[in-house]
């Protein structure tokens, strides 16, 4: 059977009544399942989780972004995370039985009926891009909410579906097809968010832009493939993190991720504190991160799946600024 999973990330971290709004279109939807849905007060945004049949998945993708657009209101809208519309982005994700040329089709459809019928400007993003440079989310999202209506009136801002048209209480939205994605942020104890911006740069793949002696500006690669950084500070934990998007965990593992920014953590002279999953992990991602930490602890890992949970929830401090929940935190493809 076919199955994908749709990963919407709303404007809203903060109203649980708008957010329930949302969520409860989506799980009226016969034949999907609504899997986690995560709110974050200081980034002011929603990640929901769903998954089922191609075509359920689809029209509950739909009728969120429907709703979305009918109670949030961009015009207020502040919070750490980048964004640029009250649906931010809506990323397709191929689960079984299904491709990704399949899954790119689905996305580009439905980004052409919210453009469609709701009026909005949409850009294909991920694998579903018409343009190279908007594989990249940031280049789509690029000024965000605030310089949107600027960017619509420029050829190279004009969307891939909808109008060109600057809708002030809804923004825009990016609609793409991509692998399974883990959305991570390790905790830093500081509140410094240069300093944990430095970090991001250290370790994210497209690193940092170097100025030479002679004004010339050279781009000096990050520690790792396939992951995106940037370093924020959320008020509601008191502490600066190193937010990322671990976009090929077969390039970059989860667990090299942690170590990664607990090395260049301690080289600037501060500590990693513990570390949070946004929205939902593989299983076999954290499996494997019990195995590399039991192992580096010389420890047997042979040992049951909940003892290698327990053992990367430990390592990694998943479980400080929340319980850690494997039940909704883990993706288990069966």
């Amino acid at each position: 059977m076919k199955t994908i999973e749709c990963v919407p990330n709303f404007s809203e971290g903060r109203d649980k009544a708008v957010i329930g709004q949302i969520t409860g279109v989506i799980a009226a939807v016969e034949g999907v399942r609504l899997l986690h849905v995560e709110s974050g007060i200081g980034a002011n945004r929603t990640v929901v989780t769903f998954a089922g049949a191609p075509d359920a998945v689809c029209e509950a993708a739909f009728r969120a972004v429907e709703k979305a657009t009918e109670v949030i209101d961009m015009r207020t809208h502040y919070g750490a995370h980048p964004r640029f519309g009250a649906t931010d982005v809506l990323p397709l994700v191929p689960l079984s039985g299904i491709t990704m040329e399949e899954t790119v089709a689905l996305a580009r459809a439905l980004g052409k009926r919210i453009g469609d019928e709701l009026r909005l400007p949409v850009y294909a993003y991920a694998a579903a891009a018409f343009d190279e440079c908007r594989r990249d989310l940031a280049c789509c999202r690029s000024g965000e909410y605030e310089g949107l209506e600027a960017k619509l009136a420029t050829p190279e801002g004009k969307p891939d579906f909808g109008p060109a048209v600057f809708v002030p209480e809804s923004g825009a939205i990016a609609v793409g097809a991509r692998p399974v994605l883990l959305a991570y942020n390790v905790n830093l104890d500081t509140a410094g968010t240069r300093l944990a911006h430095a970090i991001a740069c250290d370790i994210r793949e497209k690193g940092r832009l170097v100025r030479s002696g002679n004004g010339n500006e050279t781009r000096q690669p990050g520690l790792l493939k396939a992951v995106k950084a940037i370093g924020w500070y959320i008020e509601e934990y008191g502490k600066a993190q190193v937010s990322m998007n671990l976009c090929d965990l077969a390039v970059t593992p989860l667990h090299v991720a942690f170590e990664a920014v607990c090395e260049r953590a301690q080289a600037r002279g501060c500590r990693v504190t513990g570390s949070e999953l946004v929205g939902m992990s593989p299983l076999q991602a954290i499996l494997d991160a019990g195995k590399y930490f039991l192992a580096k602890q010389q420890r047997p890992t042979g040992v049951p799946e909940e003892e290698l949970i327990a053992a990367a929830v430990r390592a990694m401090g998943l479980d400080e600024l929340a319980p850690f929940d494997a039940g909704a935190k883990v993706w288990r493809c069966d």
